[in-house]
């Protein structure tokens, strides 16, 4: 039995709030609904009271005692808001709780499903998009509306979809999340070394060559290493600022810092992680000062020598050492289509001979310091994955296939 909070907007089709009650009382759940005082003006209290067998109060300022804008969120298996209007979206992305729906979605560690419905304009303005983008990179699940007739004569998506398709979504939900909590859990205890960032190599005093890398994947792999009880040390290449909830943190500037530190501390580790993005070259000989152009004249050569692959080296000592270490690789690629992405991966895969690689299509370089992305994950035990969400839930399942192998 789980137990749900059904949040409830005030929107025209607050009334399809009965299917989603009925259908998981029927299923022998547990449901609390807490309607906006707007719902309330398109649905009775008493149906949704009857419907439910709790009692129905939107009142933050009763039952004070019991902290109850705290206490529901935090005994919730599971939030569904539905329907969730656009004023609704716009006021839980900004973080808003002046009513019980607001502080218990705050107050909760549950997973949350929002059901949008509105018309076509609302829901495909940029405003409303944005709410969109940043709660999904917040982890809520936003189910897409369905398209149809809406409340007037017109026609389009942002319609809600029908109760029993909501309900199957947010069960499956929960029984992922509690899955990957489960296999998460092999990481407790476990040393994982992580690398994120760009690496810079120097041209001069004040010139470096470096890429595009914000180090977002790498701190988010961190934070939830962390977060799943792993010792987590990341080595952090140019992050603009020390990340938080990542354990020890390392900061380097070039390639063969990161190398050495990675040397150092592999022997002590259960897993190796590169989501850095390292310099392939450095400049051979660069300068302690600044060159100067009118020294350089129109036109100067740079002499590039490799920098160390770390992740290979490493690769080969824990084989040459009898190290017990997992290594997890990421290839960043600009190809024409998914099935050449997946080629690519596996030839790296192969060439580096890491245990895991990730992949990701690069192209315009639209993933570069975004908050969301979309991967494949390939096992050298022959297993593929694919995932597109936001980068923390793509740590989620990087981790999980890395916990997999140790077990």
């Amino acid at each position: 039995m789980l137990r749900v909070v059904l949040g409830v907007t005030g929107g025209i089709s607050a009334y399809k709030a009965t299917g989603i009650i009925r259908s998981l009382t029927e299923a022998g759940h547990q449901v609390k609904v807490i309607p906006t005082s707007n719902a309330l003006r398109f649905i009775g209290a008493a149906t949704l009271e009857a419907l439910s067998h709790n009692s129905v109060d939107p009142d933050l300022y009763s039952d004070v005692a019991e902290v109850k804008h705290v206490q529901l969120g935090q005994e919730a298996d599971l939030v569904i808001v539905a329907p969730a209007t656009a004023n609704f979206l716009a006021r839980y992305a900004a973080g808003i709780a002046d009513d019980l729906l607001g502080t218990t979605l705050l107050a909760t560690k549950a997973p949350v499903v929002v059901a949008p419905a509105m018309h076509t304009e609302m829901w495909q303005h940029p405003s409303t998009v944005r709410n969109v983008a940043t709660l999904r990179e917040r982890g809520v699940v936003v189910l897409e509306p369905d398209t149809g007739r809406l409340t007037g004569a017109d026609s389009g998506p942002g319609r809600l979809p029908e109760p029993e398709a909501i309900v199957a979504t947010a069960l499956a939900t929960v029984e992922a999340q509690s899955r990957n909590l489960k296999n998460l859990q092999r990481l407790s205890g476990k040393r994982i070394l992580i690398s994120a960032g760009g690496t810079h190599e120097p041209i001069d005093a004040v010139r470096y060559i470096g890429n595009s890398s914000s180090g977002k994947q790498g701190i988010a792999l961190a934070q939830v290493a962390a977060s799943a009880g792993a010792i987590v040390t990341l080595v952090g290449a140019n992050l603009p600022v020390k990340p938080s909830g990542v354990g020890e943190y390392l900061h380097v500037a070039t390639a063969q810092e990161m190398a050495d530190i990675i040397s150092q501390r592999l022997p002590s580790c259960d897993a190796l992680i590169m989501a850095a993005a390292v310099s392939d070259y450095r400049v051979e000989d660069s300068s302690p000062l600044k060159l100067k152009k009118s020294n350089l004249g129109d036109r100067t050569t740079l002499t590039l020598v490799a920098n160390p692959d770390i992740l290979a080296t490493s690769v080969e000592r824990i084989g040459n050492s009898g190290l017990s270490c997992l290594t997890v690789g990421f290839a960043a690629e600009t190809p024409a289509s998914t099935e050449e992405l997946e080629d690519l991966a596996a030839r790296k895969l192969a060439r580096k001979g890491c245990d895991i690689l990730v992949a990701n299509d690069v192209s315009g370089g639209g993933v570069f310091g975004s908050d969301r992305t979309s991967v494949v994950i390939l096992s050298s035990s022959g297993e593929t994955a694919r995932f597109s969400g936001s980068k923390i839930e793509a740590s989620s399942a990087i981790l999980n296939s890395l916990a997999s192998l140790m077990s």
